[in-house]
C-alpha cells in the first residue's frame, strides 16, 4: 500500500524577522522509499507561526492529484488549530472563543482549503529531538530562510600602522 507523508517545519531568525518554512515528502510502499522530494522558501519579515502554516500549505499544494497523505508538524499551533479551533474559528466569523480576531486567518483559510482537496491526518512530533526527518525539515526551513536574512559584514583587515 502506498504512503505519503510530510515531514514540515518553520524557522524565524527574530519573532518577527526573516524566516523559511521546509518539507520533507516521502512516499513509500510497503515501508519501502520509493521517492523523497524536499523543497522550502522564505520570508523577509514574517513570525515562526507564519512559516509553520506555510510550510503545510506548500506541502498540500505540491500535490497534483487528491491524495492520503500524513503531515507530520512539531507545531502544535499548526496541530491543534487545524484539528481543534478551526471549526469554532469558522463558526465564530474568524474570531476566537476570546471573541479577539483569529491570528493568521488568510492563511489559516489557504490550509483549509488546501487540506479540503486531500484526506489528510495530522501528527505531531517533538521538535529537536533528534528525529531525522523532523530534523531535515529544520534545516530545510533554515534553507529557506538563509536568503532573507541580512548579510554580515566582513571587517576589513586593520591597515599597516604608519
Amino acid at each position: 500500500m502506498m504512503e505519503l507523508v510530510a515531514y514540515t517545519d518553520g524557522a524565524c531568525s527574530g519573532n518577527p524577522g526573516p524566516g523559511g518554512w521546509g518539507v520533507l515528502m516521502i512516499a513509500k510502499r510497503d515501508g519501502e522509499v520509493l521517492k523523497e522530494s524536499e523543497f522550502c522558501g522564505g520570508a523577509p519579515e514574517t513570525t515562526n507561526n507564519r512559516m509553520e502554516l506555510q510550510a503545510a500549505i506548500e506541502a498540500l499544494d505540491a500535490l497534483t492529484r487528491r491524495s492520503s497523505i500524513k503531515i507530520i508538524t512539531d507545531s502544535s499551533y499548526v496541530k491543534d488549530g487545524i484539528t481543534k479551533w478551526l471549526f469554532g474559528w469558522k463558526k465564530n466569523g474568524w474570531k476566537t472563543a476570546a471573541k479577539k480576531p483569529v491570528k493568521n486567518e488568510e492563511l489559516w483559510k489557504q490550509l483549509d482549503a488546501a487540506q479540503a482537496r486531500h484526506d489528510v491526518t495530522w501528527a505531531w512530533i517533538k521538535g529537536h529531538a533528534g528525529h531525522e526527518e523532523n530534523e531535515r525539515a529544520d534545516a530545510l526551513a533554515r534553507q529557506g530562510m538563509e536568503p532573507f536574512k541580512p548579510q554580515k559584514q566582513k571587517a576589513e583587515p586593520p591597515g599597516d600602522a604608519v
